[in-house]
């Protein structure tokens, strides 16, 4: 998802709009949920679904400290021509604590076209270190992956933005940790699915390169409720745009 749906994974980087206070409550999810996204490209003459995403949360036990943990499982596959020319079978799976959703094990499955890779993550808070079969590197003392960081942003709330409305977050992918900073626009309103769904509206700072044209080449929208589901992400490519939009969820809130 990350090579071949770029936007995808910033998407769950974003997503983490909220910051590093700390643990709460968590009143966003529970296991059983689903998530489904379709991801899209399209531009002034054409509209075609890519792939689509899911996500699934389930409970697991930390056979290490015999703890409950998240089980959050992420698939993303490519369709139709897409599918044809690049196809793309990615899973990504992370294992975290149920009160800051600090991770304890990530796994990346992908397979997107000629590219394969596989990585195994355990990450040991005590030490402040994150192994792989490859390496051992240092992170700081809240680092989170794409999904735990994802599922963390979900239990606060747009107040842990500081007074210029920005928000920064260190998160581990590939054998590095990186700093992002994420920028609240304030409350909108958007069609999902034909329905007017309440919703905050945020932007991602990311590296310019091949695909992304500017720092802030992203909206992301998540919705304005206790639950935070991101329900349509928008950014804009060097020909047209590619676009993530939420088209089932068995969760209910305003719009669905």
């Amino acid at each position: 998802m990350i090579r071949y749906f770029p936007l995808l994974g910033y998407f769950l980087l974003v997503m983490v709009i909220q910051g590093f206070s700390q643990n709460r409550i968590n009143t966003a999810f529970k296991a059983g949920e689903t998530l489904t996204y379709r991801i899209y490209y399209s531009s002034a003459i054409v509209d075609a679904t890519a792939g689509e995403a899911t996500l699934i949360v389930n409970q697991s036990i930390n056979p290490a400290s015999g703890d409950t943990v998240y089980h959050v499982t992420g698939k993303g596959y490519s369709k139709g021509l897409f599918d044809f020319f690049f196809k793309v079978r990615d899973t990504y799976e992370s294992y975290f604590d149920k009160t800051g959703m600090l991770p304890d094990t990530f796994i990346r499955d992908t397979h997107e076209g000629s590219y394969s890779r596989y990585d195994f993550v355990t990450f040991n808070r005590k030490n402040l270190t994150a192994k792989t079969s490859r390496k051992t590197i240092s992170i700081p003392p809240k680092t989170f992956d794409i999904l735990s960081a994802f599922y963390y942003m979900r239990t606060l709330t747009v107040t842990d933005f500081n007074t210029d409305s920005i928000y920064l977050i260190n998160f581990y992918l590939d054998d590095s940790v990186y700093r992002s900073a994420i920028k609240y626009m304030g409350r909108d309103t958007l069609l999902v699915n034909n329905k007017k769904t309440p919703a905050l509206k945020l932007a991602p700072m990311m590296a310019t390169g091949e695909v992304f044209a500017d720092k802030y080449p992203m909206f992301v929208w998540v919705s304005d409720d206790k639950n935070h589901i991101p329900v349509f992400a928008k950014s804009k490519i060097i020909v047209g745009s590619v676009n993530v939009e939420l088209i089932k969820s068995n969760h209910i809130f305003t719009g669905f």
